[in-house]
């Protein structure tokens, strides 16, 4: 098969990925907002009738999508971003028939409840999906349907965020072991992500999802963004030990009793989040955007932190399909957002700074917990549109991930993986006795 026809299919994956991808962006906008506005508006509930039922409401979408992913597509839990690149390593199977519906209708749900998960996940998941069926349906198999997978997660991404460029260097950074590189199969993933782009626009519009205003930084100031990447490196080392602690006791507990008990709880408390605390709840594109206008008083930005950081273990945690890019760019901007509230105290801050600590920190510990931090760097800025800090989001997310890497830390995707097989391994031992 010659490359024109093998980068033909590659731009037909990325724009049936854009579409799908729209459609799942648009969704969750729609249901998010229409089930709340139903029970508030709609029925007229008030008090803890509304309470009551909106936690309902909540933990039904999140057990019917969990009971969708355990009984239809396990592999379908969670981000699904290490089941790709354990296929792209041949350790593990794209079941496309099962993954694309279950990952497409079992996201929409989890995510629609106000579970803090991201859309970009399930997009990628998808887009891999799609590339593995027009891999089967073509006949493909090696490093032709590797790279083809590669492309069709790279339009997943570029369809979540509209942000081709990270959804190419994505490829590039983070799946660097798994990915066939070769001239063929890279321009295939730039074909795939610029026509997911193309598509993703046109159905959505083209600005930035998570547009800031920011403006440049003196020189004088770019010590203050070395230190807050140290501290972001740590904390996206907690984060990452966080998670993976939060997925291994909830398993127990689910082995012990039932896997629904939690997740029913999660949705149960999410529901009545959504009208008590709502920045405690949803992916939070919208949410980092809103902070950085408010002027928060440093005590609430720092309850945000803790509450969205232990609303996303809780969430990711529960087995449903959703991702982490999205709580983790929101947890960043808070924090960035504390961290220049904390200098403001001591001293006169540059304009805009505080949303320009908040654009860095968004870098930063996406370099630190996912360990790709050229990804970080060019996502932000395409999420953002803030090129004027280019310089300052770049300090913070090397320095985050120096010490990420000498904390010890690896990168979360690598160690769900690990953890995938170990688990399986495990069953398999067990089913033998």
């Amino acid at each position: 098969m010659g490359n024109l026809a093998y980068h033909l299919v590659a731009v037909g994956v990325g724009a049936v990925v854009g579409v799908l991808g729209s459609a799942f962006h648009v969704g969750v906008e729609k249901l998010t907002a229409a089930w709340p506005a139903y029970l508030d508006t709609g029925l007229g509930l008030d008090g803890l009738p509304l309470y009551a039922a909106a936690a309902l409401v909540a933990a039904a979408m999140t057990l019917v999508s969990l009971w969708l992913v355990r009984t239809f597509a396990p592999e379908a839990s969670g981000s699904g971003v290490p089941e790709i690149e354990g296929a792209m390593e041949g350790l593990r199977e794209v079941r496309w028939h099962r993954v694309l519906p279950v990952k497409f209708v079992a996201g929409l749900l989890s995510l629609s409840s106000g579970m803090v998960l991201g859309r970009e996940g399930p997009t990628i998941h998808i887009g891999a999906s799609v590339a593995k069926a027009a891999s089967d349906l073509m006949k493909w198999s090696g490093e032709d349907m590797r790279g083809l997978l590669a492309a069709g997660g790279a339009a997943g991404l570029a369809a979540a965020f509209n942000a081709p460029l990270a959804a190419v260097l994505f490829v590039i950074e983070e799946t660097r072991r798994q990915f066939p590189y070769s001239s063929r199969t890279y321009i295939a993933v730039v074909l795939a992500s610029i026509a997911s782009a193309i598509v993703t626009e046109y159905l959505t519009g083209s600005r930035p999802y998570m547009l800031l205003e920011a403006a440049t930084i003196p020189y004088v100031w770019l010590p203050a963004f070395a230190v807050l990447g140290v501290i972001l490196g740590g904390a996206g080392f907690v984060f990452n030990r966080t998670l993976v602690w939060s997925l291994d006791h909830v398993r127990r507990f689910g082995q012990r009793s039932s896997f629904y008990i939690f997740p029913a709880f999660v949705g149960l408390t999410v529901g009545v989040l959504m009208f008590v605390r709502p920045e405690a709840t949803q992916g939070g594109e919208l949410l980092a955007v809103q902070l950085t206008r408010e002027n928060l008083p440093l005590a609430m930005l720092v309850f945000v932190v803790l509450l969205r950081f232990v609303m996303t273990m809780a969430s990711y945690s529960t087995g449903v399909a959703g991702g982490i890019f999205a709580p983790i760019l929101a947890l960043a901007t808070t924090i960035g957002l504390c961290y220049g509230t904390t200098l403001d105290l001591f001293f006169t801050l540059p304009d805009l700074a505080h949303t320009t600590f908040a654009i860095a920190a968004m870098g930063g510990l996406f370099a630190a917990t996912i360990g790709a931090p050229l990804v970080g760097m060019v996502l932000v800025l395409e999420l953002t549109s803030a090129y004027a800090v280019l310089v300052p989001v770049m300090i913070t997310a090397i320095f985050a991930h120096m010490v990420f890497l000498s904390l010890g830390g690896r990168p979360i995707y690598e160690i769900l993986l690990e953890r995938t097989l170990a688990i399986e391994a495990e069953a398999r031992a067990a089913a033998s006795r």
